[in-house]
């Protein structure tokens, strides 16, 4: 990943209700939630979640699927990943640092 890439993740991630839109969308696992389960969720206004939910696509951060009438949204965990290993890639100054564990491959459980 390169910096502007985790510079446009990272601003996306950076408004309390968006990282909560995003979350939320993690929880959902691989099956992903569509927009009005999302509205319904976070109590967050239609119009509002769609603002969000742009901005995390535009961010690479979600992936959406149109379902007939309907959008669903999936984390991009691979994203994800490489925005995480991007965070730590200079940690312990470029040596092998047992103590810092794969965050998403060692804790995900989908």
């Amino acid at each position: 990943m390169d910096e502007d890439v985790a510079v446009k993740a990272l601003a996306a991630l950076a408004q309390s209700s968006r990282l909560k839109v995003f979350r939320a969308i993690v929880g959902a696992g691989p099956e992903g939630i569509q927009p009005g389960q999302l509205s319904l969720a976070l109590d967050v206004p239609a119009n509002t979640l769609s603002f969000h939910l742009k901005e995390l696509h535009h961010a690479a951060l979600v992936s959406v699927q149109r379902e007939g009438r309907f959008l669903r949204y999936r984390a991009d965990l691979g994203a994800m990943q490489s925005l995480m290993d991007f965070l730590t890639a200079h940690c312990c100054q470029g040596v092998t640092c047992n103590e810092m564990p794969a965050v998403i491959r060692d804790t995900a459980h989908c």
